[in-house]
């Protein structure tokens, strides 16, 4: 009886262990410098974290679907993407479009949202919006959980 026990609570904990991966809540993230976002990303994917989009992830923010898997990435009703062409500030200080980080930062991207820009024309330097039910259709819904932690 003591094994049976024994086994139900190693099968337990190994249970609760999936579960009680911390969370990371991406809320209001206007992006930033492309490879500051590819590095954290990076230790994020390798962290095992689920990642909650319960908000505004735009431009770089947004490299975070391709470099998260997938099944650890969650929408909210309040979810929004923002895509736009990668650029640089020019010698006059308005911004120029980076064609090669354009296309590097497409690349990133999961096949369904690459699709998804496509169809508006491609990354451009106007922000296009991904929310609502389309983006409900690509990624599975999620619940704010009292353990999410803003990033």
């Amino acid at each position: 009886m003591k094994f049976v026990t024994g086994l139900l609570a190693a099968i337990l904990l190994v249970a609760g262990v999936g579960a009680s991966h911390a969370v990371v809540r991406i809320a209001d993230d206007r992006g930033g410098r492309i490879g500051t976002y590819v590095d954290k990303y990076q230790g994020l994917r390798s962290s095992g974290e689920t990642v909650v989009i319960d908000g505004l992830c735009a431009s770089a923010c947004t490299i975070v679907l391709g470099a998260v898997p997938h099944d650890r990435i969650c929408v909210t009703p309040n979810a929004t993407l923002g895509f736009h062409a990668a650029w640089d500030m020019g010698n006059n200080g308005r911004a120029i479009t980076n064609r090669e980080a354009t296309k590097m930062l497409y690349s990133m991207y999961p096949s369904n949202i690459r699709r998804w820009i496509a169809k508006r024309g491609g990354l451009k330097p106007q922000m296009v919006f991904l929310r609502g039910p389309q983006l409900a259709s690509m990624y599975k819904p999620c619940y704010m959980d009292a353990r999410a932690s803003a990033r």
